[in-house]
């Protein structure tokens, strides 16, 4: 009998030590949940002089056609530029386009992604710190990225080879206006 008690302790041990698991699994789904929340919630409405990510100022901000042609000749760009935000992912603002002369807009995404801008900041006009460089993205990506700002699926199926492009990854975001 003392054996068949010390086998029935054991299950119940295990199944103890299950549970246990099974709360602190729990435990750091709500953790985790709690603190995406507090972190999204904490993104500033799109106003004049707000920034997201590194503070930066508008002085020395060129212009986004001057970006354009000097990628012509340099492989990269390091400094600030200026434009208006045409789009920006509606899933949780992890990157938004600006304005481009000729094109879709130029892709800016945020260093380390340590920051989102908020999902009202299209027709701002924003000064962005960063480095732009040249680059293709693939079709998987592009149709990824039409979804994050709510295209249709018809305009999602259109998507049908990569495209070469200028990338922006920004340290720092400024609201002008």
């Amino acid at each position: 009998m003392v054996i068949f008690w010390r086998k029935n302790d054991f299950f119940w041990g295990i199944l103890s030590i299950f549970a246990k698991i099974n709360n602190m699994k729990t435990f750091l789904f709500v953790v985790i949940s709690v603190l995406t929340l507090s972190a999204t919630a904490q993104i500033k409405s799109a106003k004049k002089g707000v920034s997201y990510g590194a503070k930066i100022n508008a002085a020395n901000a060129v212009e986004v056609n001057i970006l354009e042609e000097n990628l012509v000749s340099n492989p990269l760009f390091t400094g600030k530029v200026k434009g208006t935000v045409v789009s920006v992912c509606q899933e949780k603002g992890c990157w938004m386009k600006l304005e481009q002369t000729d094109g879709d807009g130029i892709m800016i995404r945020f260093k380390d992604y340590k920051f989102f801008v908020p999902k009202n900041i299209s027709g701002k006009e924003v000064v962005l710190q960063g480095v732009a460089k040249m680059t293709t993205t693939s079709v998987e990506m592009l149709k990824h990225y039409a979804e994050d700002a709510g295209k249709s699926k018809e305009e999602i199926d259109k998507i049908t080879e990569p495209k070469r492009e200028i990338e922006f990854t920004a340290s720092g975001v400024l609201v002008l206006n």
